[in-house]
Parts: structure tokens; C-alpha cells; sequence
């Protein structure tokens, strides 16, 4: 199983990426806006210290937007992963950069629906949000399985990016169900 962290701190970044442990990193506008820096010189320090997928995402509501956002992004580096809204507009936004072969990470997963629609829209990752689902009473790695199970049988080739990750336990049920990535914050890579 694959480990991205999930920062805009370049420090932090920095200092787990030498441990060669971090295969990659995942970030947002809200994390790149503490940084200080623009978000495009942020990815752009990112990808120079993780030759991995760095996730970058757009800001944009509709599918142009984001395309046009996505391109841009993508021109970065090889390794940046176009980060997109399960939206419906995110999904025609996955599906024009995904036959561009820009690799998509398709965010905000709560359903196998719409991980299904995100596989069939050639996302690179799906991004299930484990954490929220568990604060609003469901069980996210219970989604996190059901997709696994589903992508399997049906050979997507998507790969699954638990996130939202809020302790090692959550850590320890990725990997046991069969995750291929999980996503965590510098504070759980410590924990483990």
C-alpha cells in the first residue's frame, strides 16, 4: 500500500520524504493558503521533493474551469495528479484530462455510486473520505471495502485513496481491506 501525505507544509514534506517512506503527497487550496505561497510555486517545491503523485486541486465549479485549471496544473511537473470534485461537473472535467492522459485524483468520495462514476469517467485515484463519513455516524471503511470489492470485480483500473484519515487505525483497515493508498496528515505518519 502506497503513503501520501496529505500537507502543504514544505518542512514537514521535507523532512517524512527523507525517511523514503512517503510515496506521495496529497494537498488543497485551504492547505497551500497557510503556506504563504502562491498554490502553483507550492506544487511546483512539492514535486521537486516526492517523485510521486502530488495531488494538486482545481478551484473551479465548472468543467471548463476545472480542464483549464487542470492543464495548467498538470504543465507543472509529470508528477502532478489533477485533483477534481466528485461533481458532476468534476466528472466531465476527469473525463476530458483523463483522455489527455493526465492522471485525475477524482476528491470527496462518500458513496460506491459515485465511485463507480468516477472509475467509469477514468480517474486515476478515488479519494473516499473516511473520516467525515464516520463523524456523520456512517462507517467510511466500510465504503472503502465495498469499493475495493467492486473494482475488483469489475477490473476498474482506479486506484483506491482512502482519506480523511484520523488516527492509525484507520491506517491499519485501509491496508487490511486493501486500499491502495492511503492519504494522512505528518501527525498520523508519526503516530505509526
Amino acid at each position: 500500500m502506497m503513503i501520501f501525505l496529505d500537507s502543504a507544509d514544505i518542512n514537514e514534506i521535507e523532512e517524512l520524504a527523507a525517511t523514503g517512506l512517503i510515496d506521495g503527497v496529497t494537498t488543497n487550496p485551504s492547505l497551500a493558503a497557510a503556506s504563504g505561497m502562491s498554490f502553483q510555486e507550492l506544487i511546483t517545491q512539492i514535486t521537486k521533493l516526492v517523485s510521486g503523485p502530488v495531488s494538486a486541486e482545481v478551484t473551479g465549479l465548472d468543467a471548463a474551469t476545472m480542464i483549464t485549471q487542470g492543464r495548467k496544473l498538470a504543465k507543472i511537473a509529470n508528477n502532478v495528479t489533477v485533483k477534481v470534485p466528485l461533481t458532476f461537473e468534476g466528472l466531465k472535467a476527469c473525463k476530458a484530462l483523463s483522455n489527455e492522459d493526465i492522471l485525475v485524483n477524482v476528491t470527496l468520495c462518500f458513496s460506491l455510486n459515485q465511485a463507480l462514476l468516477a472509475a467509469k469517467a477514468g480517474a486515476t485515484f478515488i479519494s473516499p473520505f473516511v473520516g467525515r463519513l464516520d463523524d456523520c455516524g456512517a462507517d467510511g471503511m466500510q465504503l472503502i471495502e465495498d469499493i475495493v470489492n467492486v473494482y475488483e470485480k469489475h477490473e476498474f483500473e482506479t486506484l483506491v485513496l482512502a482519506a480523511s484519515i484520523r488516527h492509525p487505525q484507520h491506517v491499519y483497515e485501509a491496508a487490511r481491506i486493501g486500499a491502495d493508498v492511503v492519504t494522512i496528515p505528518g501527525k498520523v505518519f508519526r503516530q505509526l
